[in-house]
C-alpha cells in the first residue's frame, strides 16, 4: 500500500512542528519584564470554568452525575442520551457508537485517550467505573486523527478526592433480559498517596425469539421465493469491570500514577433455527441447533509520570501494556429438507492479543498567550488466532481449510505539536499538526502474507471568537484533516460462512488491498450562554472523504461473498441544534427543573452510487433528544426521550439497507432515605419498541431479494439500592 498522504504537505505544517519542538526548550521569560503567561481558556475563576464554553478546541464533557443518573449497567445507554450521538443495537446486544450518524471506524472511541483493544465491546463497560466522557466534534493533534466523524474519550475513575466507601446492589427485569448487578467503590488519600478502586459485576439471563422473513421476486415482480425463519434463543451473560487507580507524589514534586482496567465477559446461548418455506425451493438446511460458549478477558495497565519544572514547563510520559484473550466454541448440527443430517460440527476459535504503548508530551507557556506542546504516541500490537473446525457429516467447501491460523502485527507511531494561543481576551486559536504512521503485517496458513503501510499528515486549526459587546455569544470554526484506517479483520482475507448462503446472507471475506480513507473537514458553530447552566448551540460540519470504503457483494461461482472495497469519493454533512437550561433562567420562581434538548440532521452522498437514498452505509439521518431533571428535598426524578429516524439507504446500485425508526423513552426517580442510603428506580424502553432491519439485493436475472429481521425488546425496570459504608 502506498502512503495515502504522499506529497503536497503544506510547509506550514512542518514549520509549526519545528516551532513547537524548539519552543518546548526555550528560556522562560522573566515575569518582571511584564510577560503574562495565561492559559488559553479565558475564564473568571476555576469555579466558573466550563470546558465547553472556554476551551478553544471544542470539547463537551459529561460529568459523573449525568453518567450514573439512570443507574445504567452499560455505557451505551449513557451515550444514547448525548445529543449528536446514536447507538445502533439492532439485536438488543452489543452496539455501534455513532457521531454524525456514522460508525464503522468513522467515530473514534477511546479509553483514557487510547484506542480500545481489538475485539473489545463497549456494551460490557459499566458506567460505575467511568469518571467522565469527553466528546470532541473536531480533531485535536494530541489524540489520533482516525476520527472522521469525531472522537469520544471515556475517562476511567481518577484519584479519590476524599475517603469513599460506596456500594450498589441492583436488579433489572424485562420480558427478554433480567438479572442482578453490584458495584463497589473504594478510595482514600494522604498527603503523598491516594487510591480509587471501582468494581462492577452484572449477570443477565435472556429468553426471546427472533423472526426473519426472506422474499425474492423475479424481474417481472412475480414471487419466486418466500421463507420465514424463527430463532428461539436463551442464554446468559456475565460481566466484570475492575478499575484500580494508584497515585503517588514523589519527593521531587513529580507524580506517579498507575491505572489498570480489567474487563471479563462470559457468554452462553442456545439457539434453534427453523426455516419454513412458503414458496419456492426448500432451504438447504431448514433446521439446526447451535450452542455458543464465549469467554473473554481484557487487561490494560498504564504507568504515568508527570512533573512540573521550575521553569513552568510540564512533562508527562506514559507506558502501558495490553492483553486480551478470547475463546469461542460453537457446536451445531442440522438436517436437510429430508431430515437427513446435513452437518454436525464444532468450531473452536482462540484469540490472543498483546500490546505495548507509550506516549508523552511537554507543555510550556510563553509570552503572548501561547501554550505550546509537543509529544509522541506509539504502540505495537500483535494478534495470534487459531480456528479449528471439525464436521463429522459434511466435507469442507473447496478452498476452505478446516484449520486456520494467522497472526497480525500492527505498529503505530505518531508525533504531534500544537499551539494554544490566546490572541486577545475575546479571540483564541488552536494550531496543531500530527504525523501518524501505521505498519501492518498479516500472515497465516490459509492466506498470502501481506505488508501494509500508510502515513498521514493532519494539520488542524480551531478558533474561538467571543463576540465583543455581547453577553455569552461566541463563534467557533475548525479546519481538520482526518482519516480512517482499515482494521485487521477487514484486511485478512479469511471467510466467515453462512449455512443458507445467498446474496443477502453472504460469506464475509476481508480485503488485503484496502487503502485508508482520507477526509478534509470543516466545523462551525454559534453558541450563546445567557445564565449559569443555560446555553444554546447551532453547529454544522462538512467532510469530504477520499477512497471511501463500501461493501461489495458478488458470486464467485460457488458462493456469495461480502467484502469491503475502496470506492471513489463520499461527502458527509451534518447540522445540529442543542440547548440546555434551568427552568429558573426563563421563569422566576420556577421549580428546580433542568431541561435539555438536541436535534441532529445528517446527510451523505457517495459519488459511485446512483440516487435516490444514496447515503453512507447505515447512516442515521436524524436523531433527537429531550430530557428533564427535577430535584426537591430528598427526591430527584427525570425523564429522557431519544428518537432515531432511519429509512432506506442505497448502499450500491443494486443493494439497499432499511432500518426502522426507534424512540427510547426512559424515566428515573431517586429517593434519599438519609445521607448514607438511597434508592434509584429507572424504566427504559417504556414504549416497548422492538428492533429490526432489512437488506436487499437486486439481480437482473434472479430478481430482487429481501431479508428482514425482527428482535423483540420489552420494557426494562431497574432498581438500585445505593449506600455509603
Amino acid at each position: 500500500m502506498h502512503p495515502p498522504a504522499a506529497t503536497g504537505v503544506p510547509l506550514s505544517s512542518f514549520a509549526l512542528l519545528a516551532l513547537v519542538a524548539t519552543a518546548a526548550h526555550a528560556q522562560q521569560p522573566d515575569p518582571a519584564d511584564g510577560a503574562v503567561l495565561p492559559r488559553v481558556e479565558v475564564k473568571a475563576s476555576v469555579a466558573h470554568y466550563d470546558p465547553r464554553r472556554d476551551d478553544t478546541a471544542t470539547r463537551i464533557v459529561i460529568g459523573r452525575e449525568d453518567i450514573v443518573r439512570y443507574g445504567d449497567t452499560s455505557v451505551l445507554d449513557v451515550l444514547k442520551r448525548i445529543p449528536g450521538i446514536t447507538v445502533e443495537t439492532n439485536t438488543g446486544r452489543g452496539g455501534e457508537i455513532r457521531m454524525r450518524g456514522v460508525g464503522g471506524g468513522y467515530t473514534q472511541v477511546l479509553i483514557n485517550g487510547q484506542r480500545a483493544p481489538a475485539g473489545f465491546t463497549f456494551d460490557s463497560l459499566a458506567p460505575d467505573v467511568i469518571e467522565r466522557i469527553e466528546v470532541l466534534r473536531a480533531a485535536t493533534a494530541e489524540f489520533s486523527t482516525q476520527s472522521v466523524a469525531g472522537t469520544i474519550n471515556i475517562v476511567l475513575k481518577r484519584m479519590a478526592k476524599k475517603a469513599q466507601r460506596d456500594a450498589k446492589l441492583g436488579l433489572m427485569h424485562s420480558d427478554t433480559f433480567k438479572g442482578p448487578s453490584a458495584t463497589l467503590e473504594l478510595g482514600d488519600r494522604t498527603e503523598t498517596f491516594s487510591y480509587a478502586i471501582a468494581a462492577n459485576a452484572t449477570r443477565e439471563r435472556f429468553t426471546r425469539t427472533a423472526n426473519g422473513f426472506e422474499d425474492t421476486r423475479l424481474p417481472d415482480d412475480r414471487a419466486s421465493l418466500l421463507r420465514e425463519t424463527a430463532v428461539p434463543e436463551q442464554g446468559r451473560i456475565g460481566r466484570l469491570n475492575l478499575s484500580p487507580r494508584l497515585n503517588w507524589t514523589l519527593d521531587d514534586g513529580a507524580t506517579l500514577s498507575s491505572q489498570t482496567f480489567l474487563n471479563v465477559n462470559r457468554f452462553r446461548n442456545r439457539t434453534r433455527v427453523l426455516v419454513t418455506t412458503l414458496l419456492g425451493a426448500e432451504a438447504p438446511v431448514p433446521e439446526w441447533l447451535s450452542t455458543l460458549r464465549a469467554d473473554g478477558a481484557t487487561l490494560r495497565s498504564d504507568l504515568t509520570w508527570a512533573r512540573e519544572l521550575a521553569s513552568g514547563a510540564k512533562m508527562e510520559a506514559k507506558i502501558g501494556l495490553t492483553g486480551r484473550e478470547a475463546d469461542d466454541t460453537i457446536r451445531s448440527n442440522g438436517v436437510d429438507p429430508a431430515g437427513t443430517p446435513a452437518f454436525d460440527k464444532r468450531i473452536s476459535t482462540a484469540t490472543r492479543d498483546r500490546g505495548v504503548n507509550t506516549s508523552g508530551k511537554t507543555t510550556r507557556s510563553l509570552a503572548g498567550g501561547h501554550v505550546l506542546a509537543a509529544g509522541w504516541d506509539g504502540s505495537l500490537d500483535t494478534r495470534d488466532q487459531e480456528r479449528v473446525e471439525r464436521d463429522t457429516v459434511r466435507a469442507a467447501p473447496p478452498g476452505l481449510p478446516m484449520d486456520e491460523r494467522f497472526d497480525a502485527r500492527v505498529a503505530r507511531l505518531a508525533f504531534f505539536g500544537q499551539d494554544e494561543w490566546a490572541i486577545t481576551p475575546q479571540w483564541s486559536m488552536y494550531l496543531g499538526v500530527r504525523w501518524e504512521s501505521i505498519r501492518t503485517r498479516v500472515s497465516g496458513n490459509a492466506i498470502d502474507a501481506a505488508r501494509l503501510r500508510s502515513s498521514v499528515w493532519s494539520p488542524i486549526m480551531q478558533t474561538l471568537w467571543k463576540l465583543p459587546g455581547t453577553k455569552g455569544d461566541q463563534l467557533r470554526f475548525a479546519l481538520t484533516r482526518t482519516y480512517k484506517a482499515p482494521g485487521a479483520d477487514s484486511l485478512v482475507p479469511r471467510r466467515q460462512t453462512w449455512e443458507n448462503n445467498s446474496a443477502t446472507e453472504a460469506d464475509y471475506q476481508g480485503n488485503p488491498n484496502l487503502r485508508p480513507e482520507l477526509a478534509w473537514g470543516i466545523d462551525a458553530a454559534w453558541e450563546h450562554y445567557w445564565a449559569d447552566g443555560a446555553m444554546v448551540s447551532v453547529n454544522g460540519a462538512l467532510r469530504r472523504i477520499r477512497d471511501y470504503t463500501s461493501n461489495r457483494v458478488y458470486f464467485d461461482g460457488l458462493r456469495w461473498i461480502f467484502t469491503p472495497a475502496n470506492e471513489d469519493r463520499a461527502e458527509l454533512r451534518s447540522l445540529g441544534l442543542e440547548t440546555k437550561l434551568p427552568l429558573k433562567s426563563v421563569l422566576a420562581g420556577a421549580p428546580a427543573i433542568d431541561l435539555r434538548a438536541g436535534v441532529s440532521r445528517n446527510w451523505s452522498e457517495v459519488d459511485s452510487v446512483p440516487g435516490p437514498d444514496n447515503r453512507i452505509e447505515q447512516q442515521t439521518p436524524l436523531s433527537a433528544n429531550l430530557g428533564a431533571d427535577y430535584t426537591a428535598g430528598k427526591l430527584s426524578a427525570g425523564g429522557s426521550v431519544a428518537f432515531r429516524n432511519a429509512g432506506m439507504v442505497r448502499v450500491a446500485a443494486n443493494r439497499g439497507y432499511y432500518a426502522h425508526a426507534r424512540t427510547d423513552l426512559e424515566t428515573y426517580a431517586l429517593w434519599k432515605f438519609d445521607p448514607k442510603r438511597q434508592l434509584r428506580i429507572a424504566l427504559s424502553n417504556m414504549l416497548g419498541e422492538d428492533r429490526g432491519w432489512e437488506i436487499s439485493y437486486d439481480d437482473p436475472v434472479t430478481g430482487l431479494e429481501k431479508r428482514r429481521w425482527h428482535y423483540p425488546d420489552g420494557v426494562r425496570v431497574r432498581a438500585t439500592f445505593e449506600m455509603k459504608l
